[in-house]
């Protein structure tokens, strides 16, 4: 079915906005207490749209796909958001929840929410696929949000120190960190600027062979655990570490933890730290870093990234 557009709308799409609320929410099965968008009206989704807008797919000009947009904060929230029964699984959804982010980043918000019916495990698969992580449950309702990864580039060797340390000012006991990146990327000097930050005891080396080192705090605030997973096999041998009995006390930081650690906690970091190679394939301390943050689970959602730009 083309051609297909998707497009930022205001007031003025209200009647189409409606029509297609009512369309893809009437189609759903009966939900008890009944969907609020089945009481929508033209005249209360123009005072939404007119607020913060939303989002009209068409088909050959015909109305197929809607949401709303509602910001608070830095986060932008998606609401009533449907597709019209005969064109369902034919990607708009899709198309809708891209077009959503693009929208989202050029407002400057760092993160997505959504609310879906536990009563509809379709939808709640529908969301994670694209991206999004559950961030608690109320009643009949379970909340997902999608964080925006962000990239930072590290032009020394030092930057990587100083990334860590202006990050450690955001961390708080709990909070799990996962670093990815090829041998030499800067993970532990990233984490030595962490613990500078914190204020903890104690050298900040590769724990390669001791594993997981923790570095109390020195100011009454949360260790250090740092963990070195190069040399674990699976699963079980994080679980080994009993790392669950510090977590909610401490900073935990990871190396090599991609595929082994992201069970310890829904609310994470994931950070590949990446050097970019000169002219030549040897790695050098000039040699360009990047830091790519992926936040996972809402503890990230409101966080003022733009403050760990790094100065050149």
């Amino acid at each position: 079915m083309n051609p297909r557009q998707v497009r930022v709308v205001d007031e003025a799409a209200a009647a189409d906005v409606h029509s297609v609320v009512r369309a893809a929410f009437g189609a759903r099965p009966p939900l008890d207490p009944p969907a609020p968008a089945l009481s929508e009206t033209v005249v209360s989704l123009a005072r939404a749209l007119g607020a913060d807008g939303g989002l009209l797919a068409t088909a050959d000009g015909r109305p197929v796909g809607a949401m709303l947009f509602a910001r608070t904060g830095s986060t932008m929230a998606l609401r009533r958001f449907g597709v019209v029964p005969d064109v369902q699984r034919t990607g708009v959804a899709g198309e809708l929840v891209r077009a959503a982010e693009e929208h989202a980043r050029a407002q400057g918000c760092t993160a997505l929410r959504v609310v879906a019916r536990v009563e509809l495990p379709a939808s709640i698969a529908f969301w994670e696929h694209e991206g999004f992580v559950r961030a608690g449950r109320e009643g009949h309702l379970v909340h997902l949000v999608k964080v925006f990864p962000r990239t930072f580039e590290l032009t020394t060797a030092d930057d990587a120190t100083t990334f860590g340390e202006r990050l450690s000012g955001m961390l708080r006991a709990g909070d799990l960190l996962i670093l990815t990146g090829e041998l030499g990327a800067g993970k532990t000097t990233f984490t030595r600027g962490i613990g500078t930050g914190l204020q903890v005891r104690g050298n900040i080396s590769s724990p390669t062979f001791v594993i997981a080192r923790v570095h109390p705090s020195l100011v009454d605030g949360p260790a250090l655990v740092h963990v070195d997973a190069y040399r674990l096999e699976s699963i079980d041998d994080i679980d080994d570490l009993d790392l669950e009995a510090t977590l909610a006390e401490s900073v935990t930081v990871v190396e090599w933890g991609a595929g082994l650690a992201e069970g310890l906690a829904d609310d994470r970091l994931e950070i590949t730290l990446v050097r970019t190679l000169g002219d030549t394939e040897v790695i050098e301390d000039h040699d360009t870093r990047q830091a790519v943050v992926q936040p996972i689970g809402l503890r990230w959602a409101a966080i003022d990234w733009a403050a760990l730009e790094t100065q050149g």
